[in-house]
């Protein structure tokens, strides 16, 4: 079975091409455009792992993080932060919270597709 990935981004570029790139690589995929989607999508069924952009409408990829780290059932999911905010705080931020991986944007799809690869193995 396909291992899934939700991708939680309000960038229409950003979407459109993580979720080419991500299905091309295998992957079930779920977009959401919003922080509270992000955790209904969650609670429906959740992901192996999320892309989680920080700067989200009506929760932030950090309040995000920080849910999906309090849920004993999905301490499993990996979360893989995507973002323009590559200052080392925010960095630090996101680590502390639970983020197994930070990337920072612009990024370059084979190091998404590597990173992604690590944290979950083969499609």
């Amino acid at each position: 079975m396909a291992k899934r990935i939700l991708i939680a981004d309000d960038e229409p570029n950003i979407v459109v091409s993580l979720e080419f790139l991500m299905k091309r690589e295998g992957f079930d995929v779920t977009v959401v455009t919003d922080g509270e989607a992000a955790l209904a999508a969650m609670a429906a069924m959740p992901p192996d792992l999320v892309l989680l952009d920080i700067m989200l409408p009506k929760k932030d990829g950090f309040e995000v993080c920080q849910q999906i780290r309090a849920k004993p059932q999905w301490q499993a999911v990996k979360v893989v932060m995507l973002t323009a905010k590559g200052r080392d705080t925010e960095v630090a931020k996101g680590l502390a919270l639970g983020a197994d991986a930070y990337m920072t944007k612009p990024f370059s799809t084979k190091d998404l597709v590597a990173q992604v690869r690590q944290l979950l193995g083969p499609a």
